[in-house]
This record gives C-alpha cells, sequence and structure tokens, in this order.
C-alpha cells in the first residue's frame, strides 16, 4: 500500500528553504494562523502528563518508582484539553511536542496551543517532530546558551508552517497513525524474537557463572539462595571484596541537553538507546569538568559497572559497563572492579535480583550498603578467564540472531522517519490510499514505537527552571 505513493503531479516554490517545492494547492501559514495560546489554570483535579522526546504527550504515571512520586503546588499548572498541542519549551527543538490525548495538566515550562477549526493537531504533531521542522524551531528560539533556548508563545506563532487542505491534513494524520500501528505490531514482534534469544542466551550464562565448566565438579552449599550449591573450588565472599559501589549525583534539568562536552552525564533511559546492549556507546546529555565539579557529580572511571537502583527500572536488572569516564544521574549507582576480571563480574551481578533484596516501600530502592553485602560465588581467575571464553564461542551465535534483528528494527524505524518527512511536506501523495484506511487506531500500538523513550517531567522543570507563565 505504502509503496503505490506517488509524487504530486503539480508543485510550487513554497518560499521556506527547509520546504521546498510543495503541492500546488498547499499553502503556507504562520502558526499564529493555525493554534492560539491556551493558558487556563485552576484545574488541580486533573491528571498531569507529560511529554516525551519522540512520541508525544502522555498521563504521566505516578506507579513508576523512577519518577517523583509527589507533585508540588497545582496551581500554576496549566489546563491542556483533548487535541490540543503541547510542547516544552526548552526541547521542542528535540521534538518534545504532541497531540494530547486526554485534559490534563502541563508545566508552565510548556507552551498549550489550541488549533483553530481548519487545523488538525495530529497532522501538525508530525510536522513538528520532523528534523526540518525543528532544525526550524531551534532559529525561533532565545536563550542564554543555544542548549538551553526556549520556544516561547510568540516566537511559536511566527514560526511559518506549511498548510495543506483541511481535509487532507486529516488523510495525512490518518495514513501515518496506520502506518505506526503496522509498523508497531513488527517491531513489537521483532522484539519478542530478541527476547527469546536473550533468555536462551542467559540460561547459558547462569549455568557457566554458577556452576562452571565441568558437569561432573563437586559441589558445596554456598549458603546464599540464588545459586544455591557451587563447585567446591569456588569462593564466596561479600561484594564489598570485589568492587567499590558509589550511587551517581542529581541532574538538574537546566544541565540538561548539552551536547559533545566533556564528560557523558547518563540517566537511566541511556541504557536502553541503540548500541548500548553491554557497552555504553551512546548517550543524550553531557557536561564540562566545571559542571561536573558545580554539582559535586563523580566522575566515574572507565569499565565501572552500572545499574538502576531505584523503582520500576531496577527490577528489569539492567547492567551496563562504561566505555569512557562519566558522570551517572541518583537513579543509577556504579560499581567498580577492584578484584576479579570486570566482564565475568558483569555477568555475576547479571544474575542477582535486587528486587529480591530491595528496601520496603511503596517505591522498590536498593542501596549502597545493601549491595555491597550482597553475597556472590567466585572461582579462580583462570576459570573466570575459561569460563569467558567459552560462553563468548557459546553464544556468538545468538548475539548474531540479536544483532540482526536490531538492525532490521533501525531499519524499520528508518523508514517510518522518512515516511513522515516526506508525506507532511508535501513529496509524497497520501489521499487515494488514506481515504480507504480507518480512522480509529489503537493508541498502545504506537505507543511501542517509542517503548524506550525518554520523558521530560514537569515537575523536575519546574523545580529546576523560572518559566514565564
Amino acid at each position: 500500500m505504502i509503496d503505490g505513493l506517488r509524487p504530486y503531479s503539480e508543485t510550487k516554490p513554497s518560499g521556506l528553504p527547509w520546504l521546498g517545492e510543495m503541492p500546488s494547492h498547499w499553502d503556507v501559514r504562520r502558526n499564529g494562523r493555525l493554534f492560539g495560546s491556551r493558558r487556563e489554570t485552576g484545574f488541580p483535579d486533573l491528571p498531569v502528563l507529560e511529554v516525551s522526546l519522540r512520541s508525544g504527550v502522555r498521563v504521566r504515571d505516578f506507579e513508576n518508582g523512577t519518577r517523583k512520586q509527589e507533585m508540588g503546588d497545582r496551581s500554576k499548572y496549566q489546563r491542556a484539553v483533548r487535541g490540543d498541542i503541547a510542547y516544552n519549551m526548552m526541547r521542542m527543538w528535540q521534538g518534545a511536542v504532541g497531540v494530547v490525548p486526554v485534559d490534563g495538566l502541563v508545566s508552565p515550562a510548556y507552551v498549550v496551543a489550541r488549533p483553530f477549526e481548519e487545523t488538525d493537531a495530529a497532522y501538525y504533531a508530525y510536522l513538528f517532530r520532523t528534523s526540518a521542522y525543528m532544525r526550524e524551531v531551534d532559529t525561533f528560539s532565545r536563550g542564554i546558551v543555544p542548549d538551553r533556548n526556549r520556544l516561547y508563545w510568540e516566537a511559536f506563532k511566527q514560526i511559518p508552517s506549511v498548510y495543506p487542505p483541511f481535509e487532507e491534513q486529516r488523510l495525512i494524520a490518518r495514513l501515518l497513525d496506520w502506518h505506526g500501528a503496522q509498523t508497531a505490531k513488527l517491531i513489537r514482534a521483532k522484539k519478542k524474537i530478541i527476547a527469546l534469544l536473550n533468555e536462551q542466551k542467559q540460561a547459558i550464562i547462569h549455568r557457566a557463572v554458577t556452576r562452571g565448566l565441568d558437569p561432573n565438579v563437586c559441589l558445596k552449599p554456598s549458603g546464599i539462595a540464588w545459586p544455591g550449591d557451587v563447585p567446591e573450588g569456588w569462593d564466596v565472599v561479600p561484594l564489598k571484596r570485589l568492587a567499590s559501589f558509589k550511587s551517581g549525583a542529581g541532574f538538574p534539568v537546566s544541565e540538561q541537553g548539552g551536547k559533545d562536552l566533556d564528560i557523558p552525564f547518563l540517566k537511566v533511559s541511556d541504557m536502553n538507546l541503540a548500541g548500548n546492549e553491554r557497552y555504553i556507546e551512546a548517550w543524550n546529555n553531557s557536561i564540562s569538568q566545571q559542571t561536573a565539579r558545580a554539582l559535586g557529580a563523580y566522575i566515574f572511571p572507565r569499565n565501572t559497572i552500572i545499574f538502576p537502583k531505584v523503582g520500576g527500572a531496577m527490577l528489569t536488572n539492567k547492567r551496563r559497563i562504561l566505555k569512557r569516564e562519566s558522570c551517572i544521574d541518583n537513579n543509577i549507582m556504579g560499581c567498580t572492579v577492584r578484584s576479579g576480571i570486570i566482564p565475568y563480574v558483569f555477568l555475576t551481578l547479571e544474575q542477582i535480583d535486587f528486587g529480591k533484596v530491595s528496601k520496603p516501600g511503596p517505591v522498590p530502592a536498593i542501596g549502597e550498603g545493601e549491595v555491597r553485602e550482597i553475597r556472590v560465588a567466585l572461582p579462580q581467575i583462570e576459570e573466570q578467564q575459561k569460563i569467558l571464553e567459552w560462553l563468548d564461542s557459546e553464544t556468538r551465535s545468538i548475539d548474531q540472531a540479536v544483532n540482526f534483528a536490531y538492525s532490521e528494527i533501525a531499519l524499520i524505524q528508518e523508514f517510518r522517519t522518512r515516511l513522515i518527512a516526506d508525506v507532511v511536506t508535501g513529496k509524497l501523495d497520501v489521499r487515494s490510499t488514506a481515504t480507504s484506511l480507518p480512522e480509529a487506531v489503537e493508541y498502545e500500538a504506537i505507543v511501542e514505537l517509542a517503548e524506550d523513550d525518554e520523558f521530560e517531567e514537569a515537575a523536575n522543570e519546574l523545580e529546576n527552571e523560572e518559566v514565564a507563565a
């Protein structure tokens, strides 16, 4: 169906450098002719909304322990009505914008734009998140330093946007919603394959790091519930004998967004970025040495093992290894290995379920003291190395299959990004194709496209930024 899309037969210059040619029956209008400003307060009982850097606006999940559980004074929070556009003034240039799914509250750090009668908010949410439009947003944003630029309403309403006829806007949004749902199903299937392969790999690893490679080895009770009996020659020691543990530092929103600075500053969401399946190869934020000192942020050395220490993220039992010196935020803990082979200690840590040793309470969490006392069973260095070499050989084909599945997902997402850009800017005509598609699309299906998305939280913005109401 998508293969049948063709360019428009007649085009004209748009007058916008980022847009180029556009269909001859389309127009260009400033956002002030498409949207009005909504500034309404005094609705404290509405749910609080948050905006994602990629997938739009959602109701904030207060059950997720990695986020603040208490809101401050809601009197300054703005009402956003279902169907409005909401964006984060400081992160619009990164795509922190979307359609409001339900009536709710947003931080004063957000702008709420009410679509006029002939404006389809869903179409413009797609347009606003294209890379070309985000670059245009950046030129209209103002601030002391580029990474902290804000897009105020007065500037937003001056930005020129492409304007298809209203019914065509709706058809474009319908096709992209449908394609998003189909893409989400395909990605979900790939992720299920990855999960099964990883389960197979973890079973192999678990057997090797708890029993060794000799099936006939004599065993002894370890005194630890999770490995049970272990080979006689292995030592049972607390983790503090092997490594030091230290939590990260607070990371104010005012310091986030820095690119290509001295030191990566990692958040839990960075552990989910493509390429970060074991070693941290990518990150969304960095800071200078001077800022690190000002924040009191410890710089963790290369080869530190990091893991989430609070909330639902902790329960996933994810572990990663730093490839370079980095700072980590206060939802993460670092493990600097002093004794043993780092990859082997990493695999040993992966076998520990922190949920079973975390502090009791509504939000699961684990502290440095608890982690240090966790007991593990370890072979001698020579045997650690043999186990690592055997695992590398035994799991290589699984890793290749997982990497192939991830590369397929990346290609699928790349195709969708290109399709969105081509469709919303009038490079491809969707009218005849979209007319035959259903209007309603399950929201959950589209959410799958950004399962590991990063959210900008209203509470943090209020605490760390003084924002003009």
